[in-house]
């Protein structure tokens, strides 16, 4: 693979911030991932690092980390690995579309925060219920005396 050629030492840990480059170690410790889940979606083409050392280490600039984030907060929702493909893909394209293309691409974004919304107002109410199972599971312990309190 290509040296690094963006501003960092070749195998050298960076500031996202200020565009160098970090090995895959400290990106997963910044977007509070695993090595092992960053290496996956690398695997199945959400992520892809940004340039490889000398030595053949991944590297990662900031925006890799945002893309990480970004799949990272649609993992509890539910959403496939395809609709997070396919959200990148919109994410991507919207900084330098134009005209009609722009037009789509945030029609294409509007479906993804009505799905994510949806996704939220479900996830509340799965916890208002398992809340409510709590409390009663409570309010039995307490009425028939909670030997572990």
């Amino acid at each position: 693979m290509a040296a690094a050629s963006r501003g960092a030492g070749s195998d050298q840990a960076s500031d996202p911030a200020s565009g160098r480059l970090m090995q895959i170690g400290e990106a997963a410790e910044r977007v509070g991932l695993s090595i092992r889940t960053i290496r996956h979606y690398e695997e199945v083409g959400l992520i892809v690092p940004a340039a490889r050392s000398e030595g053949g280490f991944r590297l990662y600039t900031g925006s890799d980390l945002d893309r990480l984030a970004v799949v990272k907060r649609m993992k509890p929702l539910g959403f496939t690995l395809d609709e997070m493909r396919g959200l990148l893909v919109v994410l991507d394209a919207l900084d330098t579309a134009t005209g009609t293309e722009r037009a789509e691409l945030l029609d294409r974004l509007g479906m993804f925060h009505h799905a994510a919304t949806a996704r939220v107002a479900a996830l509340r109410d799965q916890l208002a219920m398992a809340e409510g199972f709590a409390g009663t599971l409570r309010a039995k312990l307490d009425h028939h005396g909670d030997p572990g309190a």
